[in-house]
């Protein structure tokens, strides 16, 4: 049993940076991770799976959790959760299969559309596969997202309009990624919400209105200072508050999740609520939305990283557990 929660002051392994498109955004997570780590007592070691010496760590050296801010392929598709259940190390955020399932946003659509969680009509093309724009604009409309499957922070988006545009899109994320997700565009406000823990007793945080400068929330105005307004809680009615917080949460359960997850939504002019995607390891920048939506809850960052860790003792007990029995 894992019961170091116990101890005010863990030996914690920070891991961030890492080879994917997201490295500079994991890099600016673990400093604001690190600092409120740090504020909370905790002992915190900095480690770069880019280094493999620096991995081999995690082996040799007594750590007692593993926070991970660890953004994008190999740190939230499910790689580096199974190196640290190999190594025997509690780790924040979700498992292996939540992980690999909740980074590939078609195979979370799957989820989402088995509980009924409301969420736009798509397609999605393989590299290498025969496709037809002038069909797919005639199935799902002129106007489509195209994204990038497996990555994150907005890489590989992009919103066209028409065949041309489409064709371009579907080339271009498919330098980037091995697959593209096609979905209908919806016009409308966006929101994310974020849930921590897991299961009936997950707790759902004050929806997040996301008021982005640029046409899109792109990546600038997810990173950028400036780059978005944040406006929390949302400027909702009690009962659209109610309905999205309940399908987060059903997102969040039906992929699994543990520990922590963000949705992001688009409620449209007729009051429907669309859910996009879930992220298993929401980022911890200074204009990101997890310490927001602590912050609206009355939770400050420390209090946070503290509720993870625990989260991550819970976990790994119960499949110490579960593999026990």
């Amino acid at each position: 049993m894992f019961d170091n929660t116990s101890k005010k002051s863990l030996k914690v392994a920070l891991i961030a940076g890492g080879t994917s498109g997201e490295r500079p955004i994991s890099l600016a997570s673990k400093d604001g991770a690190k600092a409120a780590l740090e504020e909370a007592g905790h002992e915190v070691i900095w480690l770069d799976p880019a280094e493999k010496s620096q991995l081999a760590a995690l082996i040799t050296d007594d750590f007692d959790v593993a926070f991970l801010a660890l953004h994008g392929k190999g740190g939230e598709d499910g790689t580096i959760q199974g190196f640290l259940e190999l190594a025997g190390i509690p780790y924040t955020g979700s498992g292996v299969a939540s992980s690999a399932i909740s980074i590939d946003k078609q195979k979370a659509k799957l989820f989402y559309q088995e509980h009924a969680i409301p969420t736009p009509r798509s397609t999605y093309i393989q590299r290498g596969q025969a496709y037809d724009p002038a069909q797919i604009v005639q199935q799902l409309g002129q106007k489509l997202v195209v994204k990038a499957a497996t990555e994150g922070s907005s890489l590989g988006v992009y919103i066209t309009e028409g065949q041309e545009e489409l064709q371009q899109a579907i080339q271009d994320g498919l330098q980037i990624d091995t697959a593209v997700l096609i979905e209908q565009y919806i016009q409308g406000t966006e929101l994310t919400v974020v849930v921590l823990g897991a299961g009936p007793t997950a707790e759902v945080l004050p929806i997040i209105e996301i008021i982005p400068q640029a046409a899109s929330y792109d990546f600038d105005s997810k990173y950028a200072p400036g780059g978005s307004e944040h406006i929390c809680p949302a400027r909702l009615t009690p009962e659209q508050t109610t309905r999205i917080q309940q399908l987060a949460k059903a997102a969040h359960n039906a992929l699994g999740c543990h520990g922590v997850s963000r949705t992001d939504f688009i409620l449209d002019a007729n009051d429907e609520a669309w859910t996009l995607e879930t992220n298993t390891i929401p980022g911890m920048t200074a204009t990101s939305l997890l310490p927001d939506a602590a912050r609206a809850a009355g939770m400050t960052f420390p209090e946070l990283c503290n509720r993870l860790i625990e989260s991550a003792f819970e976990k790994a007990n119960a499949s110490n557990m579960s593999t026990s029995s």
